[in-house]
């Protein structure tokens, strides 16, 4: 993709709004492929969402025809709580602690628990169908009707939200879409955490499923 879009002159733009700051393994997802985009959007991890913050970084060529354009000729563009300076300092102070933790290098080592715990304990399972994950703290368990043929679930039967209601029971909150259940625990969890998140999962599909 990257070499299409310098053949035609193209932007290439990363939304890395889910897969940057330390998420994957790495600062930002690209570098797993030593991808090098012209314009990165970011939020959510730069402040661990203490505080709401985002923005976008861009290439030098970029920041050069921006900064070349005549007074006149510029396009103003802002928000009212642009730079808000309580949020910038929380960015900063949560990026500090990144870098000092080295929680890049924690969520590689539980994406590692986590993706192998679940395919140890739904591997098999006849109503999973994928277990995807790998690249650090991120996650997914795909539930299907059948395993072989990979048949969904009719809507009608809410599986994905039974399971999802039935881990809030058991105390984890995550999230679901359609019959995906998605992971995506805090770059500090513990080993026992991971675990617990584990469990929890394959207690409640059985809960819902029967097996």
């Amino acid at each position: 993709m990257r070499q299409v879009c310098d053949k035609h002159n193209v932007l290439f733009i990363a939304d890395e709004v889910i897969t940057g700051f330390c998420r994957t393994g790495k600062w930002f997802a690209l570098e797993h492929w030593n991808v090098l985009p012209d314009i990165v959007s970011f939020a959510k991890g730069v402040s661990s969402g203490y505080l709401p913050l985002g923005g976008i970084m861009v290439s030098k060529t970029i920041k050069q025809a921006m900064d070349d354009v005549k007074p006149e000729d510029k396009w103003m563009h802002a928000y009212t709580y642009s730079g808000h300076p309580t949020c910038c300092a929380v960015g900063l102070k949560n990026l500090e602690i990144m870098e000092r933790e080295r929680l890049w290098e924690r969520a590689v080592a539980m994406g590692t628990r986590l993706y192998r715990g679940l395919q140890q304990a739904l591997g098999d399972h006849k109503h999973v169908g994928d277990i995807r994950g790998g690249k650090g703290l991120l996650a997914a368990v795909e539930l299907v009707e059948d395993r072989g043929t990979k048949a969904a679930f009719g809507a009608d039967k809410k599986i994905g939200p039974r399971v999802l209601a039935e881990m809030t029971k058991r105390g984890v909150i995550t999230r679901a879409r359609l019959e995906h259940i998605f992971f995506a625990p805090p770059l500090v969890v513990s080993e026992e955490q991971v675990d617990r998140l584990v469990s929890v999962t394959r207690d409640s599909i059985k809960a819902v499923t029967g097996i």
